[in-house]
């Protein structure tokens, strides 16, 4: 007897909702910033190791992850994921030693991870190939809905309560999504072994390989702006952290209308990777712009800030989406797990190094020298591998795998 088929869009914001709550802790933490550093006296360099110790921590967790969801399915992956954040988070509540915190933060990051290719998976499996650049656009909202949470929440109770219960915010949001997702979510259907169907890797060519590269370099101008946004307004503009968390609350939600309507654009124009180049292009001329404006201390910096914000996250969705259908059901799961490791490894690195750049040369040199990443992947981005095999027929392909 066949089973019911769900609402997709359930699924779909499921899927959301999971990230988000992710999100929250494992890319929200810069809006802690002012208030770490305040409260454990901390240097911005070293508390910019604190904030970075989740997407750290996802480093060592997210190809083992998207392994599990390979074979185990969805819900499970993302409920116990979800289940053990939620507990190292409050553990990381209860603390008040940095090393301490660091280390629960970093296991937090590492469960938290289990969302990521297991959501992508799910929208992968739900959503047919000319709707699903819109759909995967949708669901990768989750960033920039998670780090509006943050930018909107933590501030004012950390200013309030302390860091650690800012910390629980995002523990109770990721144990009361957990339980949704054990209660709601349906694996889609998993296609039989067909005979003769290729199952060997994908990397042998070094399309993906430049795909996940370029990926990993447009991450840096994104974690520049949500790492130090709130810290330039302000240590530079003399802004309140709540009234400029309030501003970058907005910011974040335009950031999210961003990629739903590039994840669109991607649907319309049959490709992925060439809107992904112009974003590129895009990204540069904006940390240009936020440099300038932050050397000449002008309101063009405070402008760029809210353009960079939508314009650096529009190609995530863009990337994650060409991998999976690039990838195929049976390395979809490992194939998004090495793509969010590559980002996660330089998004990593980016508050703790740029920090200690700007602590020395300013916010002005510090984002122009983030300028030369995106335009490095406008070279890395593998536009003509779509040549004769475009992202609509790619996705055709993968839809035809995934409902057997």
């Amino acid at each position: 007897m066949a089973r019911p088929t769900p609402n997709r869009w359930l699924m779909l914001g499921l899927g959301l909702a999971a990230q988000a709550a992710a999100s929250a802790f494992l890319y929200g933490l810069p809006m802690l910033l002012p208030e770490l550093r305040q409260e454990g006296t901390l240097t911005l360099t070293s508390a910019g190791w604190v904030v970075a110790a989740p997407t750290i921590g996802l480093l060592a967790t997210l190809i083992l992850w998207g392994a599990a969801a390979d074979r185990r399915g969805e819900r499970d992956v993302m409920a116990a994921g979800l289940v053990l954040a939620g507990g190292f988070l409050l553990a990381a509540a209860s603390v008040h030693g940095v090393v301490a915190r660091f280390g629960l933060l970093l296991l937090a990051g590492a469960s938290g991870g289990s969302v990521n290719a297991a959501g992508g998976r799910l929208v992968m499996g739900w959503f047919a190939a000319h709707e699903r650049g819109m759909a995967m656009g949708v669901r990768q909202t989750s960033q920039p809905l998670g780090v509006a949470i943050a930018a909107l929440t933590f501030p004012p109770v950390a200013a309030r309560y302390g860091v650690g219960w800012a910390l629980v915010v995002p523990a109770v949001l990721c144990l009361g999504i957990a339980l949704l997702v054990i209660s709601l979510v349906v694996d889609p259907v998993r296609p039989s072994t067909e005979a003769g169907r290729s199952t060997r890797s994908p990397y042998r060519t070094p399309t993906l390989w430049r795909l996940h590269a370029s990926s990993a370099l447009l991450v840096i101008p994104q974690f520049a702006v949500s790492a130090f946004a709130l810290e330039y307004l302000v240590s530079e503009r003399h802004w309140s952290a709540s009234n400029a968390g309030r501003l970058l609350f907005g910011f974040q939600l335009a950031g999210a209308a961003g990629r739903i309507a590039a994840g669109r654009w991607s649907d319309q124009t049959g490709s992925r990777l060439r809107p992904m180049r112009l974003v590129a292009v895009a990204a540069a001329v904006t940390m240009v712009a936020i440099a300038v404006g932050a050397e000449g201390h002008s309101a063009l910096a405070v402008v760029a800030i809210g353009v960079g914000t939508v314009v650096t996250v529009a190609d995530n969705g863009l990337g994650f989406t060409a991998v999976a259908e690039l990838a195929g059901t049976d390395w979809a799961g490992r194939a998004m797990g090495v793509q969010n490791t590559g980002q996660n490894f330089t998004a990593s690195l980016t508050p703790p190094l740029l920090g200690a750049l700007i602590a020395s040369a300013g916010f002005g040199w510090g984002f122009l020298v983030v300028a030369a990443f995106p335009i490095v992947a406008v070279v890395t981005t593998p536009v003509a591998a779509e040549t004769g095999r475009s992202a609509a027929k790619v996705g055709r392909e993968a839809e035809q795998v995934l409902t057997g």
